[in-house]
């Protein structure tokens, strides 16, 4: 056998050896091995690029600066990002009146886009005679702006793309510091906070579901009667998956104390804080928002209290509603004409 094949059929055994839960260590004494890894890599400040090179622009319209399908993604990330968001829809949508031109329907999906992408479409159609017949929500994340003034674009993804008539379409956005065409959503310093949240739920979720809670080495250096190994093995294999948590008996009447020793491994991976994280970056969140946490019903913590939530309601308002319908009304000065109207609210005592 050559040299080669013999590297290859040890190889084989250990990957067989591994599978089954152990890998018996050669007879040859070996040296104590330490490195290091996992420096930090700063691998966001990649998007410095682009902040440069602002909004790629191809033959016949520009493309958002943040990827849209990204955003559309990242809205149910966490419980808390999607909330907030469906929380001040509802307070605008509320508060909207209906007019001849602009259903509330249509409003309520503009509102969204606007809290989510930054920026909302509205398509304006046009009677015989050229005047003002009513206004259609147009999905922002497939709305594009074209090059030529006047001129947008709907791309839904690889099924083409259709071009919406000249000056047809009424943009309302978020202000940018980097470009001037598309709006970008304030929530975006959080938005790693929310991806951060998503994976410790999915990382706590696929550990449960994976069985092995109670990952470990199990370090044997008694002695053991023919056939004990094997039994040990088929018992921990069979404590896996549907039906772990289950208690493992070993007697051993010569055993030595120390004979069998666990060192946990997964056990570790388990107490990564999980609480911690959650409760963190569901406050970068809520600070993103910038949205009372009583509103959203959770509960506070133990000892601690959030104050009257009808206060918090009242400086919600003033503070981030009535700026969101503030931007919706510059409709009116677009079109001429009363689309958007909100009902008057009562003055707070």
């Amino acid at each position: 056998m050559s040299k080669a094949s013999r590297v290859r059929a040890m190889a084989r055994r250990e990957a067989q050896a591994a599978s089954i839960g152990a890998i018996e260590a050669s007879a040859a004494p070996a040296g104590v091995e330490a490195f290091a890894f996992g420096d930090p890599e700063p691998v966001l400040d990649r998007r410095l690029l682009l902040d440069q090179a602002e909004c790629y622009a191809n033959d016949r319209w520009y493309e958002p600066p943040v990827s849209r399908e990204g955003l559309a993604r990242a809205y149910r990330a966490s419980a808390h990002h999607s909330s907030a968001i469906e929380f001040k829809r509802n307070l605008v949508t509320a508060d909207f009146e209906p007019t001849a031109w602009l259903s509330r329907s249509d409003f309520q999906k503009a509102v969204q886009d606007y809290l989510i992408f930054g920026d909302a479409f509205l398509e304006r159609q046009n009677n015989i005679f050229g005047e003002l017949l009513r206004l259609s929500h147009v999905p922002s994340k497939y709305a594009r702006r074209g090059i030529k003034p006047g001129s947008y674009f709907f791309v839904p993804g690889a099924r083409g793309s259709t071009e919406f008539a000249p000056y047809s379409i009424v943009q309302i956005m978020q202000p940018d510091i980097n470009q001037e065409l598309y709006g970008v959503p304030g929530y975006l310093s959080a938005l790693q906070s929310a991806l951060l949240n998503e994976a410790a739920t999915l990382f706590r979720r696929r550990y449960y579901l994976n069985g092995s809670h109670a990952g470990y080495i199990l370090y044997a250096t008694g002695t053991f009667a023919n056939g004990d190994v094997d039994k040990i093995r088929d018992a921990l294999k069979q404590s896996k998956g549907p039906g772990n948590f289950r208690n493992l008996f070993v007697h051993a009447p010569d055993g030595k104390e120390n004979g069998i020793k666990v060192v946990g491994i997964a056990e570790q991976g388990a107490k990564d804080e999980f609480l911690g994280i959650k409760s963190a970056t569901a406050a970068d969140v809520l600070a993103a928002h910038r949205t009372p946490p009583q509103l959203l019903g959770i509960v506070p913590a133990q000892g601690s209290a959030f104050g009257n939530p009808k206060d918090a309601m009242l400086t919600f308002r003033e503070a981030e509603i009535e700026p969101i319908k503030g931007a919706f009304l510059e409709l009116n000065d677009a079109l001429g004409a009363e689309v958007v109207r909100f009902k008057e609210r009562a003055p707070a005592e």
